[in-house]
């Protein structure tokens, strides 16, 4: 009895065997299929480890005070003494308080507009019409930061700039200069911001409402539904997917906002808002006064990027528990 009792789990494992060979034999079989498309996905892989996680190692340097001469790993072990210091800085609580205001201030008012022209677009009727429309809002996004910068300031002259003569031609005096503004700092960046990327965040939601199947909007026709009433329960609800998941990254965000713009139209005027944690790490980890501390600036950035992982498992737990749809 032993001995046939014993049968069936020889064979049953011998059969896992055979399976698991067959499956990884299926599997070299389709990679070798499609192994022009892995060729091409390799460059980008390499990539991202050399230039992303590789890097990673270096973090260490927000643990220790850093020297160049001893090397990463050389260096003295402070622990979290760097962490502290940046609390601790009379600084902190402004930068701080100034990313999330901009970023928060960023995705209100930004985030719904490149979907309310997706929305408009797609209910147009004439297709080069469309095609010229979209064509032209997404030149913006082309446009380099440096160069959009300089076309602000020329605008936004309040002496020379036609933001400057029109005040003039109406009041018969000059107006207030922009950029020496704190308050007007957050909605000129805001705002450029706006409208240099809607065109091109708007891809993304044309490109999903192109997925509806037209028959949904004949039958709604066939019923009376309006144009409204057909964008508000059809196409919508096709985007929400789409949309729940941008928002989920954009989230993920918030404590990162590009260094390059806030820096190019910081000054002295209206550094009390926007002086934000990357142009604070500029400033204290690649600092031209010889005083750099790298140590110092790798945990500011260290802090920031843990703020914002933890931001999007936030959003993301929260979307999985509201609807099906999330990142994980």
């Amino acid at each position: 009895m032993c001995r046939n009792a014993g049968l069936p789990v020889i064979s049953l494992k011998y059969g896992k065997g055979n399976m698991r060979k067959k499956n990884l034999k299926k599997v070299k079989m389709e990679i070798w299929r499609d192994r022009e498309l892995y060729l091409f996905l390799l460059l980008p892989v390499i990539y991202i480890i050399i230039f992303a996680y590789v890097p990673m190692g270096g973090l260490v340097i927000a643990f220790k005070d850093y020297s160049v001469r001893k090397g990463i790993f050389g260096s003295d072990w402070v622990g979290l003494q760097n962490f502290a210091r940046f609390f601790e800085s009379y600084q902190s609580g402004r930068i701080i308080k100034n990313t999330i205001i901009l970023s928060l201030y960023e995705i209100v008012a930004g985030f719904p507009i490149p979907i309310c022209f997706a929305l408009m677009i797609n209910s147009l009727k004439g297709k080069r019409f469309k095609k010229f429309s979209q064509s032209i809002v997404n030149l913006p996004h082309f446009i380099s930061t440096t160069v959009m910068v300089g076309i602000l300031f020329q605008l936004l002259n309040s002496r020379t700039g036609l933001y400057g003569m029109i005040g003039e031609a109406l009041t018969g005096n000059y107006p207030s200069d922009l950029f020496a503004s704190a308050e007007g700092f957050r909605h000129l960046y805001v705002w450029s911001g706006i409208w240099q990327g809607f065109g091109w965040g708007s891809v993304i939601y044309t490109a999903a409402l192109s997925g509806v199947d037209p028959e949904y909007h004949e039958a709604a026709q066939i019923d009376g539904a309006t144009r409204f009433q057909r964008i508000l329960h059809i196409d919508l609800p096709c985007l929400i997917p789409t949309i729940v998941i941008n928002l989920i990254l954009r989230m993920g965000s918030v404590m990162s906002i590009g260094f390059e713009k806030v820096y190019l139209m910081q000054n002295g005027l209206n550094l009390s808002t926007s002086n934000i944690i990357s142009t604070y790490v500029y400033e204290v980890g690649l600092s031209a006064t010889g005083t750099s501390d790298f140590s110092f600036a790798t945990a500011v950035g260290m802090f920031n990027s843990c703020v914002n992982l933890l931001l999007i498992i936030i959003a993301n737990g929260i979307a999985r528990k509201v609807g099906d749809t999330s990142l994980w």
